[in-house]
């Protein structure tokens, strides 16, 4: 039966031709987009995961960033200690030359002095981006990682410790005797570590009480200083550490040859007097500092001369060995994991580009196929179309 109303062939045909140019629009628009799933209506769940995975990706970027830096400012610190352990070992050279009874104490002691300038300057200078790992105690914290459980994502930091090199060693006893001064008395403060007194006649002196490890004694007699550090191996000898540390600085006042001044030191006692010639007033300043050890490996540098002994320089140099020693650990950690959060965010990208990355080959050949299928349909199409005016024939 022919119908002028109802073409059936031509709906079939236009039907088919509407389907072939659905997925021709579908297939060039993988094409041009380059991918099978470009937004949440061409597949919601694989669009969804994608684009969490894509957060994770740039959240990977930001960790490589925090990475890259914390690289570079531990290599920056690394690199100082290191240094900084090269100018301890000359520092050493220098303390042991000095024990040649024929050494030039005096130009031994302008080279140390020189040295531990340069060791400050390092410490100081050793900064990156404002942050410097060696000047104080403390730690910075820099982003490792980002962890995915479900929807819940926490960080995973890596902690990198201060190695402080400081030189300073904080005071925890001082005092002076003036020159000119014909009696008194003081307590440094903090005086349970000592005390010092002038009497009359001139004769200035101190006594020591309270000493421990690490705690330096400097004394200083016009413009000449003395100092001595308190070591372990003073204590496990068993004897008083006060009397010690007196009886070195005794010793080295001695052997400046310190004109018109004596020393006389009372063993048993811990106790240090000072004669300066025989006049009623102390001719010179007298002061006296007690330090403590400080928190670094190298507190208590300042004021270092070749009075120090190897043991004293020698623990400064296997402390900064160990400060490096931690700086290369954790630089090598963080090396490490950039290269982690490195392999996995492209792991990341590749799986991304599984889901949602279209196949060109294939959608190459799927246009072409589509193209001739579409030609072919307007063809059907056009043929439908021409059957109801076969039916004018019937009526000539």
């Amino acid at each position: 039966m022919s119908s002028i109303l109802t073409n059936t062939s031509a709906m079939v045909a236009l039907q088919t031709l509407k389907g072939i140019n659905s997925n021709l629009s579908k297939t060039q628009s993988e094409i041009s987009t380059g991918k099978t799933v470009a937004s949440a209506k061409d597949n919601s769940a694989v669009w969804a995961i994608s684009k969490v995975m894509e957060s994770d990706v740039s959240g990977f970027e930001s960790v490589s960033t925090s990475l890259a830096t914390g690289q570079s400012m531990v290599s920056v610190a690394r690199t100082a200690v290191e240094s900084i352990t090269d100018d301890l070992k000359t520092i050493k050279q220098k303390i042991v030359a000095a024990q040649d009874p024929s050494a030039d104490t005096g130009k031994l002691n302008d080279e140390i002095g020189e040295l531990v300038k340069m060791i400050k300057a390092k410490v100081s200078g050793a900064q990156f981006n404002g942050v410097n790992l060696i000047s104080s105690a403390g730690s910075e914290t820099i982003l490792g990682s980002l962890d995915r459980a479900g929807g819940t994502v926490t960080t995973n930091t890596i902690d990198i410790a201060h190695q402080d090199m400081s030189t300073a060693a904080s005071a925890l006893a001082t005092g002076t005797v003036a020159a000119g001064a014909t009696a008194g008395n003081f307590a440094p403060a903090g005086g349970n570590k000592g005390s010092a007194a002038i009497e009359a006649g001139g004769a200035a002196g101190f006594a020591l009480s309270g000493l421990e490890v690490g705690e330096t004694v400097t004394m200083a007699i016009g413009d000449k200083s003395f100092s001595y550090q308190v070591s372990q191996a003073d204590v496990d000898s068993g004897s008083d550490v006060n009397e010690v540390a007196t009886a070195n600085l005794y010793s080295q006042v001695m052997d400046a040859g310190i004109t018109g001044v004596t020393a006389t030191y009372t063993a048993g006692s811990a106790d240090l007097t000072i004669n300066v010639g025989s006049t009623a007033t102390l001719g010179v300043n007298m002061s006296v500092s007690i330090n403590a050890a400080g928190s670094g490996p190298l507190a208590g540098l300042d004021g270092f001369t070749t009075s120090n002994t190897v043991a004293d320089i020698e623990s400064m140099i296997n402390g900064s060995i160990d400060a490096a020693a931690a700086f290369g650990a954790v630089e090598s950690r963080i090396e490490s994991q950039a290269s982690f959060v490195s392999d996995l965010g492209d792991a990341l990208k590749n799986g991304i580009g599984a889901l949602v990355d279209a196949d060109m080959e294939e959608a190459s050949a799927r246009l072409q196929a589509l193209q001739t299928q579409q030609q072919l349909g307007i063809q059907s199409l056009s043929i439908a179309n021409q059957q109801p005016q076969s039916i004018l024939s019937l009526f000539k």
